[in-house]
């Protein structure tokens, strides 16, 4: 491939939403990437969550959940969980060099990033609805969450 062909892909590249591209052949490989970093986009952490319904099955199957739902319901009526809103990878800190966003005994305002969710290369900053103090941190560093999954136990202050 000649220098012309590829000015010509750079420029198809930057004239368009196209955030990377990438050829092979036999004989070359050519990648190009636009964009600094990762995306962020913010969510709010919901407050509650309730449990999804769960539809015909076995017993045995069913008390797994319920199980795991104990661990992590509040021990005290005055604590709540703090859910992800989406499917990924939990990250206590924005990146391995940095300090946790938050620690046990840390207390939060409303609007202050806990932690990150990356889903799909996109990192989710996760915010605190409301002034809290976090109870317990359910979840470990670079580990998979669920939907509605509990990620921090914490009291409302």
């Amino acid at each position: 491939m000649d220098i012309k062909d590829i000015k010509a892909l750079i420029k198809l590249v930057t004239d368009t939403d196209i955030t990377e591209f990438e050829m092979e052949n036999a004989e070359e490989k050519i990648l190009i990437k636009r964009g600094s970093g990762p995306e962020v986009v913010h969510y709010a952490a919901p407050q509650m969550m309730s449990a999804p319904a769960v539809a015909h099955q076995p017993v045995a199957a069913m008390a797994a959940p319920v199980a795991a739902a104990a661990a992590v319901a509040p021990v005290n009526d005055k604590l709540k969980t703090i859910t992800s809103p989406i499917v990924g990878t939990f990250y206590r800190k924005p990146s391995p060099e940095s300090s946790n966003y938050v620690e046990v005994g840390s207390v939060v305002e409303a609007g202050a990033t806990i932690c990150l969710v990356e889903a799909m290369k996109l990192f989710n900053e996760i915010e605190s609805e409301y002034k809290c103090k976090i109870v317990e941190i359910l979840k470990d560093d670079a580990s998979p969450v669920e939907f509605g999954e509990a990620l921090f136990l914490v009291e409302p202050l």
